[in-house]
C-alpha cells in the first residue's frame, strides 16, 4: 500500500468517524459510497479463528495479511482520530446549531444516496421490493423513540455490541442507536471524560468498546455472509435503509421528533425570552446541505481520480 493510499483510506475513515457520532447519521454509509465498504466487512470477518491461530503461532506477517491490516490500521486511525475529536463537538453543534448541523448530514445523504442508486445497475422488479423493504425498514427505526436505560455496565456492554453493529451497517447510525437505548450522551460524555483520565470514563468506554468488538465479530459474519451469496439484493436493501435514514437528519423537528416544515418548526420553537417564532435558518440549512453534498461527491471524484492514477 503506497503512502498516498493510506491517507485516503485514513481521510475516509475520518468521515466514518465524524458521521459515527452524530445520531442518525451512519459511518457504514461513508464507508459504502467510498467504495471501502466490502472490503471493511471482509477484514473484520477475518478477525476469526484462524487470525488467532497465526497470532498464538507467531506468524504476525500472515496474520497482517490474512486480515488485510494495512487496510484496517488506515481506516481505524481514522476513525479514533474523528471520534474523539468530534465528540464534544458534535454536542456542541447540536445543541446551538442544530438546524444546520441536520442540514449539513441531510445533504451528505442525498448525494450518498444518489450515488449508490447511481452504482445499481440493471434494475429489476424484485430490486423494487428489496429497496420499499429497506426504506420502511429505515424509516420505522429512525422514528423509534429514545427509552430510559439503567448505567450498569452490563447495559453498557449490550449498548456498544449494538452501536458497533450499526456502525458498519449504512443507514443506521451507531449514535442514534445508543439515542434509543438512552446512552448516547451518557457515551459522548464518556469519550470526553477519557481525555482528561478520568477512570470512571474509562471504565465505561473500555466495557463499551469490549462490548462493541464482540457484536462486531458476529455480525460481520452475518453480513459477509450477505454479501458473498446475496450481493445484490444486499445491497439494494442497504441502499433502501440509506435513504429510510433521511427521516432522522431532516433539519427541522417538531413535537416527538417528528419532521415538520420550516414555518411549522418556528411557530412550535417559541424564544421563552422574547416572546417571537425561533427562526428557521432556511438559507444557512440549504447552504449546510449542499456543503455535505459536495463533500460525498468530492469525496467521491477524489477516490475515483486516485484510483484511475494507479
Amino acid at each position: 500500500m503506497t503512502i498516498k493510499e493510506f491517507i485516503l483510506l485514513t481521510l475516509k475513515g475520518l468521515g466514518m468517524g465524524a458521521a459515527n457520532v452524530v445520531p442518525g447519521v451512519s459511518g457504514g454509509t461513508v464507508a459504502f459510497i467510498t467504495g471501502i465498504y466490502q472490503r471493511l466487512v471482509g477484514a473484520i470477518n477475518n478477525c476469526d479463528v484462524n487470525a488467532l491461530r497465526m497470532l498464538f503461532t507467531a506468524r504476525f506477517k500472515d496474520l497482517w495479511r490474512y486480515i488485510d491490516g494495512n487496510f484496517l490500521l488506515a481506516v481505524m486511525a481514522g476513525v479514533v482520530i474523528a471520534t474523539f475529536s468530534l465528540a464534544k463537538l458534535m454536542l456542541v453543534l447540536l445543541e446551538g446549531y442544530a438546524v444546520q448541523t441536520w442540514a449539513f448530514f441531510f445533504g451528505l445523504i442525498v448525494a450518498s444516496s444518489v450515488l449508490i442508486l447511481r452504482d445499481i445497475k440493471g434494475w429489476k422488479p424484485g430490486d423494487a421490493i428489496f429497496i420499499a423493504v429497506g426504506v420502511a425498514l429505515g424509516v420505522g427505526v429512525c422514528l423509534l423513540s429514545p427509552v430510559e436505560s439503567p448505567d450498569g455496565l452490563w447495559y453498557i456492554f449490550i449498548c456498544g455490541a449494538a452501536a458497533v453493529c450499526a456502525m458498519i451497517l449504512p443507514g443506521l447510525s451507531g449514535s442514534f442507536v445508543l439515542l434509543v437505548m438512552g446512552k448516547y450522551a451518557y457515551v459522548m460524555e464518556a469519550v470526553s471524560g477519557v481525555l482528561r483520565l478520568d477512570g470512571h470514563s474509562i471504565l465505561v468506554l473500555g466495557v463499551f468498546a469490549l462490548g462493541g468488538v464482540c457484536g462486531l465479530l458476529a455480525f460481520a459474519k452475518l453480513l459477509h455472509a450477505l454479501l458473498a451469496r446475496w450481493n445484490r439484493q444486499t445491497i439494494v436493501l442497504l441502499a433502501g435503509f440509506v435513504l429510510g435514514s433521511l427521516v432522522k437528519v431532516w433539519p427541522w423537528h417538531g413535537a416527538n421528533d417528528m419532521p415538520v416544515l420550516p414555518s411549522t418548526y418556528s411557530a412550535l420553537h417559541i424564544d421563552p425570552v422574547l416572546g417571537v417564532e425561533a427562526p428557521a435558518h432556511i438559507v444557512a440549512a440549504l447552504l449546510c446541505a449542499v456543503a455535505g453534498a459536495v463533500l460525498v461527491l468530492g469525496l467521491e471524484w477524489l477516490g475515483r481520480r486516485l484510483g484511475s492514477s494507479d
